[in-house]
């Protein structure tokens, strides 16, 4: 097994920048745009692209396999969890775990940290069904595939489903596959297969899947979620479009029924850190269509993607900056054990819908 001995500054990043044209795709909205973010004057936090995505299982092996046998990820490290981090989760003191962290081989960030909390009381889904109408918490982890028809066939052998076909997209001479696959636990990974043109070179060669690019959420309010991460976080603001409404009956990776696709708009908001092909977060807002909040529910040990995580210069700094903007400290700096990087200082904040963003540095 390979470990990763530190993350940036503790350990060196894989990712660079690029300034080139990518073809995303926001739940079937696909463009292009920039990859220069605009800036909202405030200074960022951090401008390290997310670490990793903490996600709660109820079985690390059962969930595993998907990027283990299908993704070829390898694992980084896995080990119990430290009692200092189970505390930093604000879990009984006889609480206690397991965590796998997971990625491509050639990935130093944008990993997956699989979670299980024993003896922590009662856990229950974070996002039951999962509808994109429902807001609150983290709704997908987003990679790039190919040959999805065979990933499907896979993921649907160790238990996964998806709630639509696999929809074929098409876009400025894009030619796109869609699905999000729904494994145990309700966690969701959403993938994307361009068929063509060719990836950019930007993209790290892969085989089967990429590490995830960009986490999901389904929002209340999409200008007040975007106003939180580029005013308060101090993010870039990578898109921030108007709302889409499909001109005739259109098939959507989200799931919405097929008749309301042509009445019900969304609109999306993507922002990063800094320019490059890995590290964002995005944010969909459906309008006209109301569902359960569970922004309440995001929170250990509740199952499905808990946290996103990015390293800091100086926790205790990046945490005065977010209280001096005016957003909610969730906890407050708790010195942990954090493998397989060693000892941090990590505090964590909540996005307008709930959802658990943390920031770690290495102690000071």
């Amino acid at each position: 097994m390979n470990s990763i001995h530190a993350c940036p500054r503790l350990c060196a990043r894989h990712h660079a920048n690029t300034g080139t044209l990518l073809t995303c795709a926001i739940a079937g909205i696909l463009f292009f745009a920039s990859s220069h973010a605009e800036q909202s004057g405030v200074a960022p936090v951090t401008e390290q692209p997310w670490q990793e995505a903490v996600v709660s299982v109820s079985d690390i092996d059962r969930t595993g396999r998907f990027f283990l046998e299908i993704g070829e990820y390898e694992a980084k490290w896995r080990g119990p969890l430290d009692p200092s981090l189970v505390a930093a989760w604000e879990l009984p003191e006889a609480a206690s775990g397991e965590a796998l962290l997971l990625g491509p081989a050639d990935y130093a960030s944008g990993l997956i940290r699989l979670v299980r909390f024993d003896d922590a009381g009662q856990r229950v889904p974070m996002r039951p069904g999962s509808r994109a109408w429902d807001t609150g918490c983290y709704f997908s982890m987003m990679v790039r595939m190919k040959n999805m028809p065979e990933i499907y066939r896979k993921a649907i052998d160790l238990g996964w489903w998806t709630e639509t076909p696999i929809t074929s997209l098409s876009f400025r001479g894009s030619d796109l596959r869609v699905v999000i696959y729904r494994g145990p636990d309700g966690v969701q990974v959403q993938g994307y297969e361009r068929l063509k043109p060719p990836l950019p070179d930007s993209i790290p060669a892969f085989e089967t899947l990429t590490g995830p690019f960009n986490i999901m959420q389904m929002v209340r309010d999409r200008d007040a979620t975007h106003d939180f991460y580029t005013n308060v976080l101090g993010f870039g603001s990578y898109y921030k479009g108007d709302p889409f409404l499909a001109p005739e009956p259109t098939p959507t990776p989200l799931g919405i029924p097929l008749s309301l696709t042509t009445t019900v708009p969304y609109r999306a908001g993507i922002v990063e850190t800094r320019p490059g092909e890995f590290g964002r977060m995005e944010f969909i807002e459906v309008m006209g269509m109301s569902g359960f909040d569970y922004s309440d529910r995001c929170r250990a040990p509740n199952l499905g993607t808990l946290a996103v995580r990015f390293e800091v210069e100086d926790a205790a700094e990046a945490r005065d900056r977010i209280r001096e903007r005016g957003g909610a400290i969730r906890n407050g700096i708790s010195r942990v054990q954090l493998e397989p990087y060693g000892n941090v200082d990590l505090f964590a904040v909540e996005t307008p819908d709930g959802a658990i963003i943390q920031f770690y540095s290495e102690p000071n």
